[in-house]
């Protein structure tokens, strides 16, 4: 009896179960902030309606929405002053070397403050304001109010009763029209009323032609102010009743069911913005309702159903979301399930905010719901953005991962200018920030933006979709940027007189500031732990690529020589902790957000419990002295940190503290990080990285697979010993997992790949060899 036989009934069982429990997001009142509304995206538009019963306030997106323009804000003399800073650095005059940074080794002009930079934008508001016949508003009392977030079908409702009519809305971005849906009906003829605008608060101009209401405008490019240009067409299908146009809005009499239609797009890279807006919509328009709705769920589940997990229930699963997760931080037993549900709305959420061909997630993914973003909703490349793809190849989403190499392979080009320019160096290098313009510049202060190891980490992402994906033509197209990237990184390092080791000079440890000697501080240092860690995993990767690929050997051969004096993973101080520097300084904060000379433990695979016990058991003495607290991101981060070091209930400890409830919406750099209302992170503000990196944690929890082998439970909690499935996780090496157990210890499991072939896999502690089976 084959293995694949013999796990066959298991598998029947997990599917049932997985299919009696819909994922559903649901509340007994209307959104009073936008932290309460619900998500919907398409990869490309996004809306949060807010299911008001006066008022309905629809966010729009499109996450090709960007103010700014393309910049040169290299400054081109720079690398005459690295000897010099170099130097001051090797004297352990940091803090000099500093003060040089900051005068000539930053980007020129205003840098990420500037209107150039540009951010991020919200698109605008769609306003539905409703009347109920004679009633005036202040008498106006809901009866059954309900409102859901279906994540298995990407649809969101409300429903409600007034005054003996029962009133519906559903909502949708389609995965299929690529239009805004919202459907709205009476169950009594002629009883809907409303009047229907747009808006936004600048650089909009809105008009009705017909009976559609448009709304255009332009954004700022930092320049002459003739930016990024935009459109959105809205029009409406009624049964019964009629619909008026206004000056700058449509109104609707007395009508049973009520379609509204909304296109919306940018001219990003030269679109034809406004002839796609018409056809997309005269298509949505000559598209019955419901093969719009059948042929959106059909695509959006061809993704999200690749993935089933079951962790049990619970008595408060019943509860309205907010209610659940007030609950779960007092008493988390009570709600088994809610960790499943964040799971498999984590991967929701990087289905709606990203598809193949355009833009990765930002730090909003792509939900603003202002002009000027938090951190101007870019992309921060010390942790954010690439926490932002660290669940998509385990959660089976592995095609999101393109749009980030995209982005990527855009940073090239003016990377290679910039590494020039600071270094004289080959190559190209991105510092710590980057937009839709590919912005590859230091930041404008040295204490954040003068960091090495943007590019090297993006690297890491780019790998990571080759080592799970395996497919060699993806391999292909993005060996020139790792080798250009590793080739910046060999041309910069310096030898350390100290210790012999090669290290890069000047950089930072992402946003960390330590003390000298003297009493000052300085965060401009060499070889922080975190650029000695990519350094040696990018060389190792692009050795590994240039041998599969079979070209390069004699870089290949400076790379493997050069990797001798790479420093190791990491250096142990002399109170038992993973250094973050080449020098055991004092930090300034010992519970700073950023956590980065642990790289090497993710979401890199140098330290291990199994191939380096000594520096697992520093880097556990590191996080103990970070604490548990932080950003949501921070947290989040930690939650991974726990899971690879195979501690499970520390793990599912910091994963409580994400889900802690909170309405903050202040720019936090501290502690005091949670979720709102409707499940998105607040870092506060809302951050999306945290959502996706609690979502990693999970999975890293449930499955592993950096250590040479797939390791199944290596991280559970004694909460989810008792019984648990999950089917379609994905391993390294094009595998795909699935697998039950009870009381802490597998049942059932099935490896299976499009490419059957002899795996290790740990089993209830066990490492075994077998065949995988075919997928």
């Amino acid at each position: 009896m084959t293995r694949k036989l013999f796990f066959l009934l298991p598998l029947v069982a997990l599917k049932l179960n997985a299919q009696q429990r819909p994922s559903k997001l649901w509340y007994d009142k209307p959104a009073q902030v936008w932290e309460e509304t619900l998500p919907l995206g398409n990869g490309r538009l996004g809306m949060t309606p807010d299911g008001g019963i006066l008022k309905e306030k629809i966010v729009l997106n499109d996450i090709t929405l960007w103010s700014g323009s393309p910049q040169d804000a290299n400054n081109y003399e720079a690398y005459k002053s690295l000897p010099k800073i170099r130097e001051l650095i090797l004297q352990g005059k940091n803090d000099e070397a500093q003060d040089l940074v900051n005068k000539d080794f930053v980007c020129k002009g205003q840098g990420s403050a500037g209107a150039q930079w540009g951010k991020y934008q919200i698109l605008g508001n769609l306003e539905i304001d409703f009347t109920y016949g004679d009633i005036k508003p202040a008498e106006i009392i809901p009866e059954a109010y309900h409102r859901e977030l279906s994540l298995d079908k990407a649809i969101a409702n409300c429903s409600y009763k007034i005054n003996g009519v029962t009133y519906r809305r559903e909502y949708f971005t389609s995965f299929g029209g690529d239009v805004d849906v919202i459907k709205i009906t009476a169950d009594k003829p002629g009883k809907l009323n409303c009047k229907i605008s747009i808006n936004r608060s600048e650089r909009s101009d809105v008009r009705t032609e017909g009976t559609e209401l448009q709304m255009y405008g332009q954004l700022d490019n930092g320049t002459d102010g003739k930016g990024m240009q935009y459109q959105t067409r809205v029009r409406t299908v009624l049964k019964g009743g009629k619909v008026l146009a206004e000056n700058d809005a449509l109104a609707v009499k007395d009508a049973t069911e009520l379609i509204i239609y909304v296109s919306a797009a940018t001219d990003f890279k030269g679109f034809k913005f406004k002839e796609k807006t018409a056809q997309l919509l005269l298509a949505a328009l000559k598209t019955p309702y419901e093969l719009q709705r059948n042929k959106h769920i059909a695509n959006y589940t061809k993704l999200f159903k690749r993935v089933s997990i079951d962790l049990g229930e619970g008595k408060s699963a019943s509860l309205p979301t907010n209610k659940r997760l007030e609950l779960f931080y007092k008493n988390f037993a009570d709600d088994k399930s809610l960790p499943a549900l964040f799971f498999q709305f984590g991967r929701y959420l990087s289905i709606s905010s990203t598809r193949v061909g355009l833009l990765p997630p930002n730090l909003q993914g792509l939900w603003a719901n202002q002009i000027n973003t938090p951190w101007n909703g870019d992309y921060h490349l010390d942790v954010n953005v690439q926490m932002n793809h660290w669940p998509v190849e385990v959660s089976n989403l592995s095609e999101l991962n393109l749009p980030l190499a995209d982005l990527v392979k855009g940073l090239v080009k003016p990377g290679e200018r910039t590494a020039k320019a600071y270094y004289n160096a080959e190559g190209w290098i991105a510092h710590v920030i980057t937009n839709v313009w590919g912005f590859t510049e230091p930041g404008e202060s040295a204490s954040w933006g003068a960091t090495n190891a943007g590019s090297g980490w993006l690297c890491n992402n780019l790998w990571d979709h080759y080592a799970f994906s395996q497919d060699i033509n993806y391999l292909k197209s993005i060996y020139p940027v790792l080798k250009g990237s590793a080739k910046f990184y060999k041309s910069v390092l310096i030898k350390d007189p100290k210790t012999g080791w090669s290290v890069t000079s000047p950089s930072v440890s992402p946003e960390n500031t330590f003390y000298l000697p003297n009493g000052k501080t300085a965060s401009i240092s060499m070889g922080p732990t975190i650029d000695n860690q990519i350094v040696r995993e990018l060389f190792t990767n692009v050795i590994t690529a240039s041998k599969l690929l079979n070209v390069d050997a004699e870089f290949r051969n400076e790379l493997q020589e050069k990797l001798k004096s790479v420093p190791p993973a990491g250096v142990i101080s002399k109170d038992g902790r993973i250094q973050e520097w080449i020098e055991d300084y004092k930090e300034t904060e010992l519970q700073h957000r950023h956590i980065s000379h642990l790289y090497g433990l993710y979401p890199a695979s140098l330290i291990t419990p199994i191939t380096t016990p000594e520096l697992a058991e520093a880097a556990k003495k590191t996080l103990e002295v970070r604490g548990d607290d932080g950003p949501s991101w921070t947290i989040a981060y930690k939650l991974l940190f726990w899971a690879r070091l195979h501690d499970g209930n520390r793990a599912f400890k910091l994963f409580k503290e994400i889900l802690k409830p909170t309405l903050r919406t202040d720019m936090n750099y501290g502690a005091g990080g949670g979720v709102y209302p409707n499940m998105l992170s607040a870092g506060p503000p809302f951050q999306i990285d945290g959502n996706f990196g609690a979502t990693a944690g999970i999975a890293e929890m449930l499955i592993q697979s950096h250590d040479g082998f797939i390791d199944l439970l290596p991280a559970i909690p004694d909460s989810w010993k008792a019984y648990g499935s999950i089917k379609g996780l994905r391993a390294r090496g094009n595998f795909t997992v699935d697998m039950t157990w009870k009381d802490g210890r597998i049942t059932s499991y099935r490896i299976s790949s499009t490419n059957p072939r002899r795996v290790k896999v740990k089993v209830n502690g066990k490492v075994s060899d077998i065949m995988a089976s075919r997928l």
